[in-house]
């Protein structure tokens, strides 16, 4: 099982849930349409990777997401993630009408920083940040989803079980792009407008 870090410990999460098209700007610029429920695919344990890569057999995109670690159905720690996507693929599959799985799941799609545990009132304060050598490439924050956390949870819920150590990944606001391999990627997590987390990674 692969695993990620929360506070220092290692957690095996048995699915990551992620939530698409949940930043108008950001389904703005890849030309999609506003969805009329939330859109939900899955990414399995065997997704996770510790190493930004830059091509998984075509080139990838970068998506920067607000994380969140749930414990007994609770989102109980937040982090960073990057949804990695090959587009290219991703755009054929949705032509056809067919799932994401194949540019969405790939072994390495999804990377991120450690997980720091919140209180359910440092929720609605969290936003975060992706720079790329130095130059701000996304950020976001909760007032611009246009499902917030509490609301992603409940619909979740109503057709499937977040079990412990599951992380939820709530969709990327504007500013995907290809990951530029010698490039460094550097993401913050700010709560209460206070750096929570930060973390590095040098795409390969």
């Amino acid at each position: 099982m692969n695993h990620i870090f929360w506070e220092g410990k290692k957690i095996a999460p048995s699915k990551i849930v992620c939530i698409g098209r949940n930043y108008v700007e950001h389904i703005e610029e890849l030309g999609n349409v506003v969805p009329d429920e939330l859109v939900v695919f899955n990414k399995a344990n065997s997704s996770i990777g510790e190493s930004l890569l830059s091509c998984h057999h075509e080139p990838l995109h970068f998506e920067t997401e607000l994380c969140f670690l749930v414990q007994h159905g609770e989102f109980v720690a937040a982090g960073v993630g990057l949804d990695l996507t090959k587009r290219q693929l991703q755009s054929t599959l949705k032509k056809q009408g067919l799932p994401w799985e194949r540019a969405k799941a790939f072994n390495g799609a999804a990377i991120f920083t450690e997980f720091k545990s919140i209180d359910s009132g440092a929720i609605p304060t969290l936003s975060f940040s992706l720079t790329i050598d130095g130059k701000l490439q996304q950020n976001g924050n909760i007032e611009r989803m246009m499902y917030k956390p509490e609301m992603i949870k409940k619909l979740i819920s109503e057709f499937m079980h977040l079990q412990d150590n599951d992380i939820v990944m709530t969709g990327t606001p504007k500013g995907v792009a290809e990951v530029n391999a010698g490039s460094l990627y550097h993401a913050q997590l700010f709560a209460r407008q206070k750096l929570l987390i930060e973390h590095s990674w040098h795409a390969i």
